[in-house]
């Protein structure tokens, strides 16, 4: 089986150069901002971010393809980067330091593409977490200043904290009654939002977290890095990995109580 270092190397370079990047223009007072067609901001950062990757990406991996959000798929084959150049656009533009560029490799195998190296890196947090495929997942500075992550061992919703972005996503879906009798059973909630639930529940310090809609840019990085520590990362409807368009992750333990809460309809 590869073992994905090389990769996880170039992932912490290109999360470097990022970083450079995004952290020049935050909070710049004469950032641009535009709105895209489904009505979420876009910031010239997110396109300085997501160039940079690609240059990178075009030198030291040619063959492999590129799936961003800003500027769409190139290339084809086994192997894709997947790439969101900031996500947390919105806090970002408004100054709020939680916000994380997202680095994974996608490679092809039985049923479609599996995240085999992720990395999300929170410049304004001074936080970075990474993973590569058997290889666990790990939290720190750099790869020679890190400690590996495990999830919790919390097994009773009673005594679990559970996070989530917002209300109206759930709501839209039909699904705010389940959410709400959710977070009644909770020992605590609290809504931090984006990429930063997941990497608690992977520090073992959140056990439970959802969001009802999400594209596969916000969710691979994420995924490998959670499963790595231990823990679960599907869809809604219980499908593995970051490929249903939304996302339940957990400590394992009570991975099937968050999606029978989730999953209740009036």
């Amino acid at each position: 089986m590869p073992d994905y270092l090389d990769d996880l190397r170039l992932a912490h370079v290109l999360a470097d150069a990022a970083d450079a990047a995004t952290m020049d223009r935050f909070k710049a007072l004469d950032l641009k901002v535009e709105t895209k067609p489904d009505m979420t901001p876009v910031s010239e950062a997110d396109k300085a971010a997501e160039e940079l990757i690609r240059g990178q990406l075009k030198r030291a991996r040619p063959r492999d393809a590129v799936l961003g959000e800003e500027y769409g798929v190139e290339g084809t084959g086994p192997r894709r980067w997947v790439i969101d150049p900031i996500d947390g656009t919105k806090n970002y533009v408004r100054g709020v330091p939680v916000w994380a560029t997202l680095i994974s490799l996608m490679e092809a195998g039985e049923g479609g593409y599996h995240p085999v190296v992720g990395l999300v890196s929170a410049p304004a947090l001074g936080r970075r977490w990474w993973a590569a495929k058997g290889h666990g997942a790990f939290t720190g500075r750099n790869l020679t200043s890190a400690g590996r992550m495990h999830v919790s061992g919390v097994n009773t919703l009673a005594d679990a904290s559970f996070a989530y972005s917002s209300l109206s996503g759930w709501e839209e879906q039909d699904r705010l009654d389940g959410f709400l009798d959710l977070s009644r059973q909770v020992w605590r909630t609290r809504a931090y939002g984006d990429f930063w639930p997941y990497m608690m529940v992977a520090e073992g310090s959140v056990d439970i977290c959802a969001e009802p809609e999400l594209s596969l840019w916000d969710m691979a990085a994420p995924a490998i890095v959670v499963t790595e520590a231990g823990g679960t990362f599907t869809g809604l409807d219980g499908r593995p990995g970051p490929h249903s368009g939304n996302a339940a992750a957990s400590n394992g333990l009570l991975h099937d109580e968050l999606l029978g809460y989730l999953n209740r309809r009036q």
